[in-house]
């Protein structure tokens, strides 16, 4: 009965997931379906959408996705790019190395790679064009570096990640993202500084540079808000929640008291466009609690993690798997849905290796990083082919550098845990 159960599962998701039906309809039409066939208990269904929102962790989400949002429309990224221009000077590759490190800023803002994505792309492609960065390549790298969000904390992946394997927690997660996080964005570097070195990117000077102080002050506000976030963690002075309420009231200070680039209407869209989000990203997840129980009751994940174990019980092939599954996966769904989907069955996996479940969070977050600016439905690489006006596919031959300049940073990560866990370790979390 159960394997019925299993196969009915897989196959409904399957086949809805092929017909194009949201991910939120597939996960809770195919659970629901699987109660309504074993005898479950149908009212198991609402119980489940409750109990898959009622936590505590997940308060935090919506939070962040506000306080992200205040930050791009504050104006922050314009600032920051404004600072680190001024600090790298004009040398050859120039604009794409301050692509990255702006990049990596915001990503301790926002925690979400298309919104970083997307806020430095409308200041940095028009500039980079004009020292002679073909558009392709700005977007293909901006995706890439923008894809760091997930990594540096506030990761929205990272809080999804630790309300489904709660021995993993919020502050450890966002403690152990920071060292991956920082060397995903730096292997970027060494596509970035060949090609310009190679084709010359970058001679052009665009006559409107500020100084170094000039510009720190400017950005002093932006650059202050990671600081205050892992601060108050590390201090334990508030929890990640209560961090994220903190990032988003110091946000709307910066942008209607200092930046005065929020009025009333701007805080309205801020309001709705965070909320629609919000909705969006708490219904997947409810549906999913329901997939989740029937899934969980009939065996489902348990066979799936069993099949899998059934190809190596090599620890480093099976590692390999995890990671080549993820990658491919990430290349069509969001980070909050692949985990969703996928931590059932691989938390039996990394439970039969004893991996240590911060460094395989991270781990499986690189990948879905990698993933988000991977072709064919490569979320960032949406966002920037659109603003830099080109076609996703003319941004293969550049991507391609960008995917394998990740992962060797992921196979560093790999190789060498306490690259993930040093951090974690020194600041108490573990």
């Amino acid at each position: 009965m159960a394997g019925e159960g299993a196969l009915l599962l897989a196959a409904g998701f399957v086949l809805l997931l092929v017909a194009g039906a949201p991910l939120a309809v597939v996960l809770g039409a195919t659970g629901t379906f699987v109660i309504l066939v074993e005898k479950l208990g149908i009212m198991s269904v609402p119980t489940n959408v409750y109990a898959g929102i009622a936590k505590y962790p997940l308060l935090a989400l919506p939070v962040f996705i506000l306080a992200g949002m205040v930050f791009e429309r504050a104006g922050v990224a314009l600032r920051i790019v404004r600072f680190m221009s001024a600090l790298v000077g004009s040398r050859r590759g120039a604009q794409g190395v301050v692509a990255i490190l702006v990049c990596m800023l915001l990503g301790g803002i926002s925690g979400s790679g298309p919104a970083d994505a997307a806020a430095v792309a409308m200041v940095m492609i028009p500039a980079m064009a004009k020292q002679g960065y073909p558009r392709e390549f700005s977007a293909s790298l901006i995706a890439a570096a923008g894809s760091t969000a997930i990594l540096i904390p506030p990761s929205i992946a990272f809080i999804v990640y630790s309300v489904l394997l709660p021995q993993a927690s919020v502050p450890a997660l966002f403690a152990a993202g920071v060292i991956p996080g920082i060397l995903a964005g730096l292997s970027l570097l060494l596509p970035v500084l060949y090609f310009a070195l190679k084709h010359g990117w970058g001679e052009a000077e665009t006559g409107d540079r500020v100084g170094v102080w000039q510009s720190f002050r400017e950005a002093v506000w932006g650059l202050a808000a990671p600081v205050i976030i892992l601060g108050g963690l590390r201090s334990g002075f508030f929890t990640p929640t209560e961090a994220a309420v903190v990032a988003a009231i110091y946000g709307f200070f910066v942008g209607i008291v200092i930046y005065r680039s929020l009025d009333l209407r701007a805080i309205y869209r801020v309001l709705v466009e965070s909320a629609e989000i919000s909705a969006i990203v708490m219904i997947i997840i409810a549906l999913a609690a329901v997939f989740a129980h029937a899934g969980n009751t009939v065996g489902a994940f348990d066979a799936f993690a069993r099949g899998l174990l059934g190809v190596t019980g090599n620890e480093a092939l099976m590692l390999i798997l995890v990671m080549v599954l993820i990658l491919i996966a990430g290349m069509f769904l969001d980070g909050v849905s692949i985990f969703l989907v996928f931590l059932p069955i691989l938390i039996p996996i990394m439970n039969q290796f004893r991996w240590d479940p911060v460094w395989f969070g991270v781990l499986l977050t690189m990948n879905i990083a990698i993933g988000q600016f991977t072709p064919p439905l490569a979320v960032n690489l949406m966002v920037t082919s659109k603003i830099a006006g080109v076609s996703m596919e003319a941004t293969v031959r550049w991507v391609v550098w960008m995917v394998a300049a990740m992962l060797v940073a992921l196979a560093l990560v790999a190789l060498f845990p306490p690259l993930a866990l040093w951090l974690p370790g020194v600041m108490g979390f573990q």
